[in-house]
């Protein structure tokens, strides 16, 4: 590939989606479809892109339609194989924990969060939905934060923040835990409290991100979940070793009294997963079944995964604030 795009990462995106869709698509859309996949970016944002694209070939417009790959374009994207961008999703996702700073112990420091938008009109009904997971505990932590002031947010949207989940694994090596964040999956929660995993997908293995997989595919079933008890979440595996669990409970438990929550057993232990002799799973519930729920109620949510790092104290009991 040329150098000004195989260093934009945006840029192969635009081509991969444009390569994968049989119509013409705009910068409206674009912008919707690059946001699962990790890039949140504005319409205009998407338009400038465009534009760079248009001039050097890849590109060009049918009318008021969108745009669509020229011949150079598709044999652009043909040669941005797939194993470039293996790895990447968890390579973002552990640079943002070693960046996190919180410390659960004085309820200090940094925690990574997700940034979702959403329209003006809609905030209301996401924020209530948002509102019913923190309440019955299936978020990781049970506040969010809502933004307007930020480059990143396009006019006519709000954001929503979320922590991430992956503040559980910089913390647990800043206390000399080794911790590797493996999989993204479905947990079926029952009327009992029992919990077990459905499907599984490895981080290290994805070219897209597990999370926004199972919640565009209509694979959660939060609403029923806080609404009955019994449903599916969405919930994130690392792996310590096994003669950690008495600290990494200790770090747990610090968490809780934060606000955080975890399923049964501070998250310890095998659950449904395969056991092994030296090592010990660590589940935590992904901040992303607040946006699960507002999606299943048909709110378009556009979230990026780990855009970031922000005070805990901004987090913290900040539930609809600005």
């Amino acid at each position: 590939m040329s150098p000004s795009i195989h260093s934009e990462r945006r840029y192969l995106e635009l081509l991969r989606i444009l390569a994968e869709s049989h119509e013409p698509l705009g910068a409206k859309r674009l912008s919707e479809k690059m946001a699962e996949r990790g890039f949140v970016l504005s319409d205009r944002a998407v338009q400038y892109y465009l534009q760079y694209l248009d001039e050097m070939g890849f590109t060009e417009k049918v009318g008021n339609r969108g745009r669509i790959l020229t011949e150079a374009g598709t044999a652009e994207s043909e040669s941005a194989l797939v194993d470039e961008r293996i790895g990447f999703i968890i390579s973002r996702l552990e640079q943002l924990a070693f960046r996190s700073t919180f410390d659960p112990s004085t309820g200090t420091g940094s925690v990574a969060y997700n940034l979702s938008l959403v329209r003006e009109e809609d905030l209301p009904g996401v924020a209530a939905a948002f509102d019913e997971v923190a309440e019955a505990g299936y978020g990781f932590l049970g506040t969010y934060r809502v933004v307007d002031a930020d480059p990143r947010i396009p006019d006519g949207h709000v954001g929503l923040m979320t922590v991430c989940s992956v503040t559980l694994d910089g913390l647990l090596q800043k206390r000399g835990i080794p911790a590797r964040l493996e999989y993204a999956g479905r947990m079926i929660v029952g009327e009992n409290g029992t919990a077990g995993f459905l499907d599984l997908i490895g981080y290290r293995g994805t070219s897209v991100d597990p999370l926004h997989l199972f919640i565009s595919a209509g694979l959660t079933a939060i609403n029923r979940l806080v609404t009955t008890r019994t449903g599916i979440a969405l919930a994130n595996i690392r792996m310590v070793p096994a003669a950690a669990r008495d600290r990494v409970k200790e770090a747990a438990d610090l968490m809780m009294e934060c606000g955080f929550t975890f399923p049964a057993g501070n998250g310890i232990g095998e659950f449904n997963l395969p056991g092994h002799p030296y090592r010990l799973s660590v589940v935590a519930f992904s901040g992303m079944n607040m946006v699960a729920n507002a999606v299943e109620k048909g709110y378009v949510v556009r979230t990026e995964i780990g855009a970031g790092t922000i005070p805990f104290e901004r987090m913290a009991d900040t539930t609809g604030s600005r």
